[in-house]
C-alpha cells in the first residue's frame, strides 16, 4: 500500500506539472520583481538560518507548516506549484525530506538550485556511528541541534545565495559571520552550562538528540527510534524504566509536536516527571511570532540543566 501511495503523488506531480509548464515559464519569479531571492526551506531551522542569512536579501517561505510533524509530512500540489516560483529550495538532507527526490523530478527546472544544507556534516547512522552523505542506511537527520553543525549548514546557505547573487557577496558574509559567532555564543553556553552536571543521561521520547548528546558528552536514552512512529518493544520500556531507577533519573523529555502517550505511561509507571524538550523541526504558529533557532535552544538547555541537575 505503502508504494502504491508514492506512485500515486508522484503521478499526481507529474500530470500538475506537465498541466501547468507551459503557462509557468511565462510567470516572472517573485524575485525578478522585487529583486529578492526567492527561497523555500524544508523545516523551520533552515527557514530560521535564510531569514539571517539572506536579511532583507531574501523572501523565505517554510514548506513544512508551523505545527506539523516534519517526519511524516508530504507536500501537496498546490504547494508543488507555489514551489516553481523558487530560485532556492533548501532541504535538511539526511532523510528528513523523503519527499524530496520525487519533488526535484516533479520540478524538473534546472534554473531552481536544490540546496542540501547537511553537505559536508557527518551524519550519525540509528547505531550512534559517524558516516558522511546521506546514500546509504538509515541517518538520524536532527543535525541542526548541535550548533557546530548549524554553522556548517549557514556556510552552505551562504555559498547557494552568493551564487545566485554574487553582486551582493559582502552582505551575506556580514551576516554569516554574525551568524557563526551567534552559534559559537550558543555552543559556549552549552559546554558550560552542562560540563559540571552530576548526571549525563537524558530519556527522550525518540531518538532525535544524538548530534547534541554527541558534542556536549551527554547520554541520549530514547524511548522511540530516530522517527516518532517507531514504537519500542516490551523489553526496551523495561530497560529504559530500569536505568530511570538505577540512575536516579527524575524527567522524561517529551516533544510538543509528537503523540508522547507511551512515554507519558512509562513516567506514569516509574514516578518521574516530564518537561517538553523542543526539536525545532516545527515549531507551532505561536512559538513562529515571538521565538526563533537560539532563543528555543537557550530555552532546551534551561531544561537539560534542570534534568541533569537534580
Amino acid at each position: 500500500m505503502k508504494k502504491k501511495k508514492i506512485l500515486t503523488i508522484g503521478s499526481v506531480f507529474l500530470i500538475l506539472i506537465l498541466t501547468i509548464t507551459g503557462c509557468a515559464k511565462e510567470v516572472d519569479n517573485k524575485s525578478q520583481e522585487d529583486g529578492k531571492i526567492e527561497v523555500y526551506a524544508s523545516i523551520y531551522p533552515l527557514y530560521d538560518f535564510v531569514t539571517k542569512i539572506g536579511g532583507e536579501r531574501v523572501n523565505v517561505n517554510l514548506i513544512v507548516p508551523p505545527g506539523a510533524e516534519p517526519h511524516d509530512w508530504e507536500p501537496t500540489a498546490k504547494l508543488l506549484v507555489r514551489m516553481k516560483e523558487s530560485d532556492i529550495i533548501i532541504y535538511n538532507g539526511g532523510g528528513m525530506e523523503s519527499w524530496i527526490e520525487r519533488v526535484k523530478g516533479a520540478i524538473d527546472d534546472e534554473q531552481i538550485h536544490f540546496i542540501n544544507s547537511s553537505k559536508g556534516i557527518d551524519l550519525l547512522m540509528d547505531s550512534g556511528e559517524h558516516h558522511e552523505g546521506d546514500n546509504h542506511g538509515k541517518y538520524d537527520p536532527h543535525i541542526w541541534l548541535d550548533p557546530i553543525n548549524a554553522i556548517k549548514q549557514g556556510e552552505n546557505i551562504k555559498n547557494a545565495l552568493i551564487k545566485i547573487d554574487g553582486t551582493n557577496k559582502s552582505y551575506y558574509d556580514e551576516n554569516y559571520q554574525k551568524f557563526v559567532t551567534d552559534m559559537k555564543e550558543l555552543d559556549s553556553q552549552y559546554r558550560e552550562a552542562i560540563s559540571n552536571s552530576p548526571r549525563k543521561e537524558l530519556v527522550v521520547s525518540h531518538a532525535a538528540f544524538g548530534y547534541l548528546a554527541n558534542r556536549y558528552e551527554l547520554v541520549q536514552i530514547p524511548i522511540k527510534g530516530i522517527t516518532p512512529q517507531e514504537e519500542p518493544t516490551p523489553s526496551k520500556m523495561a530497560e529504559i524504566s530500569d536505568m530511570i531507577k538505577e540512575k536516579g533519573i527524575k524527567y522524561i523529555f517529551l516533544e510538543s509536536l509528537s503523540n508522547d502517550r507511551i512515554s507519558k505511561v512509562l513516567a506514569e509507571d516509574t514516578g518521574v516527571e516530564v518537561m517538553t524538550l523542543d526539536t525545532l523541526g516545527g515549531l507551532s504558529p505561536e512559538q513562529m511570532e515571538s521565538s526563533d533557532y537560539i532563543s528555543v535552544m537557550e530555552q532546551n538547555l534551561e531544561k537539560i540543566i534542570k534534568a541533569l541537575g537534580e
